[in-house]
């Protein structure tokens, strides 16, 4: 029996998954069945509940002590791996992240050239998604890290709190508010904003602002990511909130204003989660290091 193969189990309990967990592994589906079945010949004890037409996937009792004992093996073979590695002051292994699209795409391109360039024998497995899909990949073990705005406690996960971004008023050049330095949130009644989609945290954190503030505003559009957000800031159908980082090389070329806000409360949180029954590797606490220093590399 080798390490992979209780990879692979460990993979499909979390993922509930024969597909997912193959893709995680680089196998195919029959290959997943073809290990779970050689496991339960090998210790003689059924450790899944098949039901016919059900996708669940139940563990035993016998599964259950399984998967609990497997996890432990490959806690304390990744520990070996990175003490093995220490002993040669190298740097190596995979360090998985799941990223939201407004820090992954504006705030982490810096970090991760300079991981690369620290640790060349160091692989990066970025992914973009929104936030439930982060906190859904980290929880599966599909990701070490998830890097997310406005990261929410939930059991079985820790968080790292990262230097937050400062939110910002964002409008086409000529509007009326475009050659303003600083506004405050009183300034914002009854502006026409591009707004966030309900449920996505950078929104929800917006709403929670204006309402403390006493302040209504006119929504004429929602959208789920920064780029289409700008856009239509730029083409003049409102202004919106945006992370200054993200607008950054607009402001520059002269497409989009900024225009700060006084407020601490616009500042937009940031922070990094990973499960608290995982150990993590030498590559990813450093790569955590160089997260937390991000606001100084360039």
């Amino acid at each position: 029996m080798q390490i992979e193969t209780l990879r692979i189990f460990c993979d499909l309990v979390e993922t509930q998954s024969f597909s997912q967990a193959a893709a995680r592994n680089f196998v195919t589906q029959s290959a997943v069945s073809q290990q779970v079945r050689g496991l339960e010949e090998k210790f003689r004890h059924k450790l899944l509940e098949r039901v016919r037409g059900r996708r669940e996937i139940t563990l035993t009792e016998a599964g259950v002590t399984f998967q609990q004992e497997s996890r432990k093996v490959l806690t304390a073979y990744g520990n070996l791996l990175d003490k093995m590695a220490s002993l040669s002051d190298t740097v190596r292994g995979t360090v998985r992240v799941a990223t939201v699209y407004s820090v992954g795409l504006y705030d982490l391109p810096a970090v991760v050239r300079r991981f690369v360039s620290l640790y060349p024998e160091a692989k990066l497995d970025l992914e973009y998604c929104r936030s439930p899909r982060v906190l859904s990949e980290v929880n599966q073990g599909a990701a070490d890290l998830g890097v997310v705005a406005y990261p929410s406690r939930q059991e079985g996960l820790k968080i790292i709190p990262l230097a937050g971004d400062r939110l910002v008023l964002v409008a086409a050049p000529n509007h009326p508010l475009a050659q303003r330095e600083k506004l405050a949130t009183a300034d914002l009644e009854g502006l026409d904003f591009v707004l966030f989609e309900r449920n996505v945290p950078t929104r929800l954190a917006f709403d929670r602002i204006l309402k403390a503030a006493g302040v209504t505003v006119r929504r004429v559009a929602e959208f789920d990511n920064n780029e289409t957000i700008k856009g239509a800031v730029e083409v003049g159908l409102g202004v919106a909130i945006l992370p200054q980082q993200s607008v950054r090389r607009e402001q520059q070329q002269g497409r989009l204003a900024v225009v700060e806000l006084t407020e601490p409360e616009w500042t937009r949180e940031v922070g990094i989660v990973y499960r608290s029954d995982r150990a993590l590797s030498a590559a990813t606490q450093k790569f955590i290091e160089l997260l937390q220093e991000r606001d100084k590399i360039t």
